[in-house]
Parts: C-alpha cells; sequence; structure tokens
C-alpha cells in the first residue's frame, strides 16, 4: 500500500515536471515584444530606402535582415529612394498583426544621412 502511494506521488509530480517543461518550451518559442524596439525609443537603420506599400510609407531593410516601414513630416524620403542611407527615428507601435509578421517595426524618421546614391 505504502509503495502504491509512493508510485502515484512519484507520478504525479512527474507529470507536473513533464507539463512545466512543455510550457516553458512554448513560452521560448513565443514571438517577443523584445524583438520590436520599445515605442518613442530612437533606432539607426542603415540600408537601401525602398517605396513601401501604403501611400507615403518607405521600407528599409538592415544588414541582419530587420526590416522597417518608414514615414516622415520632416525628411524627404522620397529624395533618397532606392539610396543607401543610414535614418534615425522613433519607434511607433505596431497596428496589426499582419504588420507585426512582416516588419521589424515602424519609425517617424527624424534623420537621413545618405551614404551612396545607389544600393550597391
Amino acid at each position: 500500500m505504502k509503495t502504491s502511494i509512493l508510485t502515484l506521488v512519484f507520478i504525479g509530480i512527474l507529470s507536473l515536471g513533464l507539463c512545466g517543461s512543455g510550457f516553458a518550451q512554448a513560452q521560448r518559442h513565443k514571438p517577443s515584444d523584445r524583438d520590436n524596439p520599445p515605442a518613442g525609443k530612437p533606432v539607426t537603420v542603415t540600408g537601401c530606402l525602398q517605396k513601401g506599400d501604403e501611400a507615403g510609407e518607405y521600407s528599409i531593410k538592415s544588414a541582419d535582415g530587420k526590416a522597417y516601414g518608414l514615414r516622415s513630416r520632416t525628411v524627404k524620403l522620397a529624395d533618397h529612394l532606392n539610396h543607401k542611407v543610414t535614418v534615425t527615428g522613433t519607434a511607433g507601435k505596431e497596428e496589426n498583426e499582419k504588420e507585426k509578421n512582416e516588419e521589424h517595426g515602424h519609425l517617424n524618421v527624424t534623420n537621413l544621412k545618405m551614404i551612396n546614391n545607389s544600393c550597391q
């Protein structure tokens, strides 16, 4: 009798441990907000300035493959289309899940420095 109670307790503890490790594993693979820059934080990205998929929006992909949607009220991004540039801006909040999957974030560009007049 004592052996069967200990066996049941052992099986219960083992089951909890396995469930807990599965939960921890699921948490490790869950996308994290820390992958996206915090809203309002200055971000600097160098890459090729491309036209975005919405009117007035541009995009840039950094050397590490992170893509950003760009907008600006003060910097004329259109003047640097297809140029290699370094942009600095403040991160904005993601608007929907689709954008989270395609872009690393949105930046409101406050400064632009042209590196090269082509993306090569």
